[in-house]
């Protein structure tokens, strides 16, 4: 069974303390790299749009294409935490959607967190978003 690394407690922790390191990935290939150098984390941003798509934005990113690439280095990773990012208007319309696309990103796939932007307008989001051990 493959471990998650840090936990998001273990996170919360380090805030203010220890730098984390997290590099973005989109495969399972550069997944092992980044997880063989040692880093805290690894993300799937919506950047693929630009970087893997070769999109002008991030803006057309389905999180479809985010699951996709979450399983891909998901597959590649045996202890490194996994963060899914949850692209434009997978949560801004309703808490609802927020909670099916964040659990979406961890069963699909195999993210360990999830990332959103916002601030205070995503709180709602963020607070029925269920955390997983």
């Amino acid at each position: 069974m493959k471990s998650k690394g840090l936990t998001v407690p273990e996170f919360r922790l380090r805030k203010g303390g220890d730098r984390l390191v997290v590099v973005t990935a989109y495969d399972a290939t550069f997944a092992r790299l980044i997880e063989g150098a040692g880093v805290d984390a690894i993300l799937v941003g919506d950047s693929l749009g630009m970087v893997i798509q070769g999109r002008d934005s991030t803006l057309p990113v389905r999180l479809d294409d985010v699951v996709y690439h979450t399983r891909c280095v998901a597959a590649g990773l045996t202890k490194t935490h996994l963060i899914g990012d949850m692209p434009f208007m997978s949560y801004q319309a309703s808490v609802e959607d927020a909670v099916r696309s964040a659990g979406r990103l961890v069963q699909e796939g195999g993210a360990h967190a999830v990332k959103l932007e916002g601030g205070e307008r995503s709180a709602p989001a963020i607070r029925a978003i269920p955390a997983f051990p």
